[in-house]
């Protein structure tokens, strides 16, 4: 076996160092420094030999010794996908051209050179192309944005164009490649040589391959706003499809499609279900049947009742409950803040439920939390906003209107956070300002970031304003919130039921 270059430099370094030792008490002054500069000379061979080396393997990654592509049979069809209706129908069309590429290339028609499909987190992307690769019957070369991203300049390019040789030596095939922004982010003055490189050779590669090859590039991202212009124009990704969060009816059909394989008990209805997951993702839903299935398993039955799937969706969305460790002081307080929450919830987004509220630490990081039930909307306007605003800045309000400024604590923070977000985003995004007509992040794009400076005042007085009613707000039902507060402090939970039976009296 060839030894490395690092191996011989090291043997060298050791080697001079024992014959150092062996004559160090014979040595004089002359030969100590003659020892001394053989052994710097060894060490910096060693070092120039462990960047090469260093380099040498970086680059082999890209042609075929380090970086493996290897492409798979997806088992997955159409018939395993629920909901996206639209999404799989603009699929379904490019089944025949993975199938017979020829027969559109006589008529003139080329396959599309990229489709993109983005959307949030969780909604099956990966799930449809793998889908399109298993009902078309063709090789499916499945990688990351991440896997084409390296230190060496030049790797991420030499990676791209051997995806691209394996792909054409395979004929047809599907290529999927996920977080696509990973390599494909808009270029600017701060990108790398080795990221722009890499996102050059795949342009090229796209551009290069003939229609009638069969060869079809999927790419998956959640923000399709963050990747460069030159991916998305027509001709690289001529397709993008949004796969968004399901509806009722979608998530009802995903829910259907999980339960296919447990066993469900009789009184449960998925529909309820369905109702219930205002906002869950697919990946969500089948996370919530599997806790479910593994809560029934735990406690010994022979199917999945209700009591374990509305334990699994508590476990999902606020995670599990754990015994509070806080003192008598601090306990009264989170009952407060959460309290707070319940009330102005209660007045100012009366649409959504609240299911449960609670004082005990989540296994999530909360201190406490309320648990509430949202109406999906496709659009949310400008009151709708403040309210959601005016909710968050709820708990803090109520500490400092019963406990004073002096004795807050850090348990907001996570509200001021999504508070401030909401904020940002109105006077940022929506125009939602005194200026209605002007987008502050469109403008400072267009003009450089040094324009429109008071955003943040905006932000600010925004934020004030809705501190300040819902402050009022928490004080003309001042009697609710101390009774709302000793019930938490008493019982640690509440369902929503009793929740509504607290609030609902006019004393």
């Amino acid at each position: 076996m060839r030894k490395s270059p690092i191996w011989l430099g090291l043997s060298c370094c050791l080697a001079v160092a024992a014959l150092a030792m062996m004559f160090a008490h014979t040595a004089n002054a002359a030969q100590c420094a003659l020892i001394s500069r053989i052994l710097l000379g060894v060490s910096l061979i060693s070092l120039l030999a462990l960047g090469v080396t260093g380099r040498e393997r970086a680059r082999s990654q890209g042609d075929g010794r380090g970086f493996r592509v290897n492409p798979a049979c997806s088992t997955v069809r159409f018939s395993d996908v629920a909901a996206n209706e639209i999404a799989l129908n603009s699929l379904k069309d490019l089944v025949d051209f993975l199938r017979n590429p020829e027969k559109y290339a006589q008529m003139g028609a080329r396959i599309p050179r990229g489709v993109l499909l983005y959307g949030p987190p969780g909604t099956g992307k990966t799930l449809l192309a793998r889908a399109l690769a298993g009902e078309a019957g063709v090789p499916y070369y499945a990688l990351s944005g991440s896997d084409f991203v390296e230190l060496y300049v030049g790797v991420g390019a030499s990676r791209v164009r051997e995806l691209f040789a394996k792909a054409r030596k395979a004929g047809k095939c599907v290529i999927f490649i996920d977080e696509i922004d990973a390599m494909g982010k808009k270029r600017d003055d701060a990108s790398s040589d080795e990221r722009e490189q890499t996102l050059n050779a795949l342009l090229a590669e796209m551009s290069g391959f003939q229609p009638s090859e069969g060869i079809l590039v999927l790419a998956a991202t959640n923000r399709v706003e963050t990747l460069d212009p030159a991916l998305t124009r027509p001709g690289r990704f001529d397709r993008q499809i949004e796969v968004g969060l399901p509806g009722r009816d979608e998530r009802l059909s995903i829910l259907r499609l999980h339960a296919r394989n447990k066993r469900l008990a009789e009184g449960v209805h998925l529909e309820d279900v369905a109702q219930s997951t205002s906002y869950f993702s697919g990946a969500s839903l089948e996370s919530l049947l599997n806790e479910a299935a593994i809560l029934a398993v735990r406690r010994g039955a022979v199917a999945i009742e209700n009591a374990d799937i509305e334990q699994a969706y508590l476990r999902v969305v606020a995670g599990e409950d754990r015994p509070g460790v806080g003192t008598g002081r601090e306990k009264r307080q989170i009952a407060i803040h959460e309290a707070g929450h319940a009330i102005a919830s209660r007045h100012l987004q009366p649409e959504s439920a609240i299911t449960r509220i609670s004082i005990l630490p989540s296994s999530k990081g909360a201190a406490g939390y309320n648990l509430v039930q949202p109406r999906e909307r496709a659009l949310v306007d400008r009151e709708q906003l403040r309210n959601q605003i005016g909710v968050l800045l709820a708990g803090r309000a109520a500490e400092m209107l019963i406990c004073g400024a002096e004795a807050l604590s850090a348990g907001a923070a996570n509200d001021l956070t999504r508070a401030s977000e909401i904020a940002a985003a109105m006077v940022n995004e929506f125009g939602m300002t005194d200026e209605p007509y002007l987008s502050l992040r469109a403008l400072r794009h267009t003009l450089g970031t040094g324009s429109s400076d008071g955003a943040l005042e905006q932000c600010k007085c925004l934020l004030r304003q809705e501190f300040e009613k819902v402050t009022q707000l928490l004080a003309s039902h001042a009697a609710k919130l101390d009774r709302l507060t000793d019930a938490l402090v008493e019982c640690e939970v509440l369902s929503g039921a009793q929740l509504e039976q607290l609030l609902s009296s006019e004393t």
